[in-house]
C-alpha cells in the first residue's frame, strides 16, 4: 500500500488534482500504465488509496473510552484499554513539544496518564550568557532568603571567572554544565505545564552517553539501555512515543531511538509488553511523507497556539538556538510550517481540511533500519 500511495500522491501533485479526480488518462500521460494494468481501473486505485489515507486521520490518538466509541470508528491496537499509560521519549528537553506538542495536549485532555521522559540534559545547547544570568539570580535569591552567602558568592565567582577565561571548544566545568542542565529542566517543566502534564510524570534520564561536554558523544552503553528498561518497567506503558527524525546533525536522536528500541526488545517478556505499541514522531529536523504516515492527528487553531506557547517556554532555544543545523528557521517555526504543510497536502489530495496535522509511523522491527 505504501508504494501505491506514494505513486498516487506523486501523480495527484504532478497533475494538481485530488486523488478521486484522477483519470486513466492522467495515469497514462505520467507513465503509470503498469499500475493501471496491475491494479486498475483508475477509479478503483483512487478509492483504495483515498480510503487508506482517510483511515490514518485519528482524533483520539490514545483510543476512545467505551461510551464514545461508534460503529465505523477506525480500529486501534488495544482499543479496549482506556485510559492508557503513555510515555513520550524526548531526546532533548524540547523535542516533545516541538514534534508532538499538539498530540501531547490531546492525550492529556482525553484523560490518559501521560509521562514525558527527557533522555538527555541538552546542556551543551545553552548559551554561556544564560549561565551568568541564572547564577546572578541564584546569588540574589540566596541573599534575600539568607542561604549560605559564602557558598553562593563562591559559585558566582567561579562562573564569572571560568566563562571569562573559557577558550573556544573548551569543555565546561562541572558547575557550569550543571547550571545549563538545570536551565533546560526548568524550561521542560514549564513547557509541560502548558500541556497539562503533572510534574510528577516528568522523568529526567540524563543518559550517560550524552554527558561528554562536547558535541561529539560517547557510543551508546549498557547503562543507557538499562536506564531506559528500568523506566519502561516502572511506567508499564500502553503507548510509547519516540523521535524518529534521524536527520539530527549531531546524531543524538538516532542514539536515543536506538536505546528505546533496544529497551523495548529487552522488555518483550514483561507482562505489559503485549499490550503496548511504539509510535515514531518527527518535526524538529524532518517530517514524515503522507505515504508513510499511519496516524495523522489533526490540530485545531487553538491547539496550534498552545503548542507554540509550550515551545516558547524553552527560552534558551528561542530566537537563536546554539545548534540550529542547516535550517535557519526557529524550531517552533519549523514545526508549525511542517504541520500546516501536511494538513494542506491532505486537503489538496481531497481529504478533510485541518489547521495542522502531526504525523506518526508505527514502529515495525522488520522494516525500520537505523
Amino acid at each position: 500500500m505504501k508504494k501505491k500511495s506514494a505513486k498516487l500522491i506523486w501523480l495527484a501533485r504532478c497533475v494538481k488534482k485530488s486523488i478521486l479526480k484522477l483519470t486513466d488518462a492522467d495515469y497514462n500521460e505520467e507513465g503509470l500504465q503498469d499500475l493501471l494494468a496491475d491494479r486498475g481501473p483508475a477509479y478503483d486505485i483512487n478509492l483504495s488509496v483515498f480510503r487508506h489515507l482517510q483511515g490514518t486521520i485519528v482524533g483520539w490518538p490514545g483510543g476512545k473510552p467505551a461510551h464514545a466509541r461508534q460503529p465505523g470508528d477506525r480500529p486501534q491496537a488495544h482499543g479496549d484499554i482506556f485510559p492508557k499509560r503513555i510515555v513520550i521519549f524526548s531526546p532533548h528537553p524540547d523535542d516533545d513539544v516541538i514534534s508532538m506538542g499538539g498530540t501531547l495536549i490531546r492525550l492529556v485532555e482525553q484523560g490518559h496518564e501521560v509521562h514525558v521522559a527527557y533522555q538527555t540534559s541538552g546542556n551543551i545547547a545553552v548559551f554561556d550568557d544564560d549561565v551568568i544570568r541564572f547564577s546572578e539570580f541564584v546569588s540574589e535569591f540566596n541573599q534575600h532568603f539568607d542561604v549560605s552567602p559564602q557558598q553562593t558568592a563562591e559559585l558566582e565567582a567561579h562562573v564569572e571567572k571560568y566563562l571569562e577565561d573559557k577558550q573556544a571548544g573548551e569543555i565546561d566545568s562541572h558547575e557550569v554544565q550543571t547550571i545549563k542542565s538545570l536551565i533546560r529542566r526548568g524550561e521542560a517543566r514549564a513547557g509541560c505545564r502548558c500541556c497539562g502534564v503533572p510534574k510528577k510524570n516528568l522523568h529526567f534520564m540524563d543518559m550517560p552517553f550524552y554527558e561528554t561536554g562536547r558535541v561529539k558523544k560517547k557510543p551508546i552503553s549498557e547503562e543507557d539501555i538499562q536506564i531506559t528498561v528500568d523506566l519502561l518497567n516502572e511506567i508499564r506503558p500502553h503507548q510509547i512515543y519516540a523521535a524518529g527524525d534521524l536527520s539530527d546533525p549531531h546524531g543524538t536522536h538516532r542514539t536515543c531511538l536506538n536505546a528505546v528500541l533496544q529497551a523495548v526488545d529487552r522488555c518483550e517478556k514483561s507482562d505489559w509488553h503485549k499490550d503496548s505499541e511504539v509510535w515514531l514522531y518527527r518535526g524538529a529536523w524532518q517530517e514524515w511523507g503522507p505515504e508513510e504516515i499511519e496516524m495523522a492527528v489533526p490540530l485545531s487553531p487553538d491547539e496550534v497556539d498552545r503548542k507554540r506557547i509550550a515551545i516558547f517556554k524553552h527560552e534558551s532555544q528561542k530566537d537563536r538556538a546554539l545548534f540550529p543545523g542547516s535550517d535557519a528557521r526557529e524550531f517552533w517555526k519549523r514545526a508549525e510550517d511542517r504541520n500546516r504543510e501536511t494538513a494542506q497536502l491532505y486537503d489538496e489530495l481531497g481529504l478533510a481540511e485541518y489547521e495542522a496535522i502531526e504525523g506518526f509511523v508505527r514502529w515495525d522491527r522488520e522494516k525500520l533500519i537505523l
